[in-house]
C-alpha cells in the first residue's frame, strides 16, 4: 500500500513512513492510493472477532510494511480490557429506540482520542526501536488530544511531546490531566490564543523542512493518517454491535471539530461498510454545518471563534476536512489545491454550492449535519439524566440532538460518544447541580503541582523552545 499527498506530491510513501513524517512536503495530508474493500464474506468473517483482532484484519489492509506477527502483537497490546475496561473494548448499548451510544471513553484519559492514541505510541516506540532513531512530537489539543497523547507516549523511548494549547480555554480537569504529568519527555505550551492559533503553530513548523527534518519532528494530530486508521476500527466494531447478525446499514452521528473522527467514518464507509449517514454534529463554531448546508466552506478568525462549553469543539479551521474534499472533488490535486491554497489562502472560504461535488457530499457520500448551542447541550443532559439515568458530556450531548434530527425509522443510529461527564464538569452542575462521578485515580488532579509555560502564538516561539529541549 502506497501513500500520496491530497495536494500532488509526485512522491508515494509507505505507512511507517508517513507514520513519522506527518504532513506532506507540500503541505498535504497523506491518503491512501486506493481504499480497500470489504464485501459481505469479509464482514461475516470479521463479525465475531474481538477487538484487537478485528483492529488487526483493518489495519492489515493498509500496513504491510510491518510484519503481521508484529501488528498482530501490537494490536494486542493496545486492546485489552485492562487498559479499557470490558471485553468488548467499545460496548454499544441502545439509549431509545433506534438510538445507540458507543462507548468510546474508557481509556487511560477517559476521552475517545485513547482509542487511537494508544496504538499510536506503541506503533511510534516499535518503529523508532526499529530504526534506532528519536522523534519530537507537536501536537496542538484543544482539549482531549494533549492528553491522550501524553498518556500514550509518557515514559516511551526516543519519544518527546511538545503539546500546545490554548491557555484558559479547556476545562480545569482537562489542564490538570496534562499539566499534572512529571513526565521529562512530556512539554506542555500553553499558547496565548484559540486552537486554531496551536493548529497553525502545528503546521508552520512541520511546513519548515530544514527544522523538522533537524529536530526530527513528527504529529499525533489527526493529520497524522495512523491516527485517523485506528478510528476505523471502532465503525466496524459498532456497526456489529448495532445490527447483531444481519448485514442491513447503520447510520453515525459524531460530535466534529477537526473532522479526523468522522472523515474515520468515511474512509469505512469507502472501504464498503454498510453506512447509510454520517450526521456531523457541531457547536456554535459551525463553520462544517454551514459547509454541508450551503457548500460554502468559511473559516473563521480567532476573534470570532466562539468559547463554548463543548470547548473540544471550539475549532474553525478542520484539519481532516481537506481529506474528504480530496475524494469530493475525485481526487483532483489541481482541484484541490486551487480550493485549499488558493481560495482559502487568500480569502478564507471557497464555495462549491451548486456544483455537482457539493450535491455528492450528501448524495454519494452520505453526509448531513447539524448545529447545537449551549442551551441545547442542558436540555440534552437533562432530558438524558432523567429519562434513561445516563449522563452525557457536552460534545455528546451534541451528537444526541443532531442524531433525533436525523434518524430514520428502521436504520439503526449509532452516537459515538466523546468523553466521560467529569472531563466537563461545571456544564453538568449547570444542567443538573451535581457533579459526575469521577474515577479514584483522578481524585484530587486540579490541586496537583503543574508543569507548563506560556508562549504567544507564534511558531517562531515555539521552535525555540523545542530547539532549547532538544539540544
Amino acid at each position: 500500500m502506497n501513500y500520496l499527498s491530497t495536494r500532488g506530491h509526485p512522491d508515494r510513501k509507505r505507512f511507517c513512513e508517513i507514520l513519522l513524517e506527518g504532513l506532506a512536503p507540500d503541505g498535504g495530508l497523506y491518503l491512501p492510493e486506493h481504499y480497500p474493500q470489504v464485501d459481505t464474506a469479509m464482514l461475516a468473517k470479521w463479525r465475531e472477532l474481538p477487538y484487537a483482532e478485528l483492529a488487526f484484519e483493518i489495519l492489515s489492509l493498509y500496513i504491510d510494511d510491518i510484519p503481521p506477527a508484529d501488528l498482530k502483537a501490537i494490536c494486542a497490546k493496545t486492546y485489552t480490557p485492562e487498559i479499557f475496561g470490558s471485553e468488548e473494548i467499545v460496548p454499544l448499548r441502545e439509549l431509545e429506540d433506534g438510538v445507540y451510544l458507543e462507548a468510546l471513553s474508557n481509556g487511560p484519559t477517559l476521552a475517545f482520542k485513547d482509542m487511537a492514541m494508544q496504538l499510536l505510541g506503541n506503533l511510534f516506540e516499535y518503529e523508532l526501536a526499529r530504526r534506532g532513531a528519536e522523534l519530537n512530537i507537536l501536537g496542538a489539543t484543544s482539549g482531549d488530544t494533549g492528553s491522550a497523547a501524553e498518556y500514550a507516549m509518557r515514559g516511551k523511548k526516543g519519544v518527546r511531546v511538545f503539546m500546545t494549547s490554548p491557555d484558559g480555554r479547556m476545562s480545569p480537569f482537562q489542564q490538570a490531566q496534562m499539566f499534572s504529568l512529571q513526565d521529562e519527555n512530556i512539554h506542555n505550551i500553553a499558547v496565548t490564543g484559540v486552537f486554531d492559533d496551536c493548529q497553525d503553530i502545528v503546521k508552520a513548523v512541520s511546513n519548515d523542512l530544514a527544522f523538522k527534518r533537524k529536530y526530527r519532528i513528527g504529529t499525533v494530530n489527526s493529520i497524522n493518517w495512523a491516527r485517523l486508521l485506528a478510528q476505523v476500527v471502532y465503525y466496524f466494531a459498532g456497526y456489529f454491535q448495532a445490527t447483531a447478525g444481519n448485514d442491513k446499514p447503520v447510520s453515525f452521528t459524531v460530535p466534529s471539530g477537526n473532522f479526523g473522527n468522522v472523515c474515520a467514518g468515511h474512509v469505512a464507509r469507502m472501504m464498503g461498510l454498510p453506512i447509510q449517514t454520517l450526521v456531523v454534529a457541531t457547536n456554535e463554531n459551525d463553520v462544517l454545518d454551514e459547509f454541508f448546508r450551503t457548500g460554502i466552506y468559511r473559516v473563521r478568525a480567532a476573534a470570532d471563534t466562539h468559547e463554548t462549553s463543548s470547548p473540544s469543539m471550539d475549532i474553525s479551521k478542520a484539519s481532516n476536512f481537506e481529506r474528504f474534499v480530496f475524494d469530493l472533488v475525485g481526487r483532483d490535486a489541481g482541484k484541490l489545491r486551487s480550493l485549499f491554497v488558493d481560495d482559502l489562502g487568500r480569502e478564507g472560504r471557497f464555495d462549491l454550492s451548486g456544483t455537482p461535488a457539493f450535491a455528492q457530499a450528501a448524495e454519494r457520500f452520505g453526509f448531513k449535519s447539524s448545529r447545537s448551542t449551549h442551551a441545547d447541550r442542558l436540555a440534552v443532559i437533562r432530558d438524558t439524566d432523567k429519562r434513561f439515568a445516563t449522563l452525557v458530556d457536552p460534545h455528546t450531548a451534541d451528537g444526541l440532538k443532531a442524531a433525533r434530527e436525523h434518524l430514520v425509522l428502521g436504520v439503526p443510529m449509532v452516537v459515538l460518544e466523546t468523553a466521560l461527564p467529569i472531563k466537563f464538569a461545571a456544564t453538568l452542575v449547570e444542567a443538573l447541580g451535581h457533579e459526575p462521578a469521577r474515577p479514584a485515580r483522578f481524585e484530587g488532579i486540579e490541586a496537583l503541582p503543574k508543569r507548563v509555560v506560556k508562549l504567544p502564538a507564534d511558531a517562531e516561539a515555539v521552535k525555540a523552545y523545542i530547539a532549547q529541549n532538544c539540544d
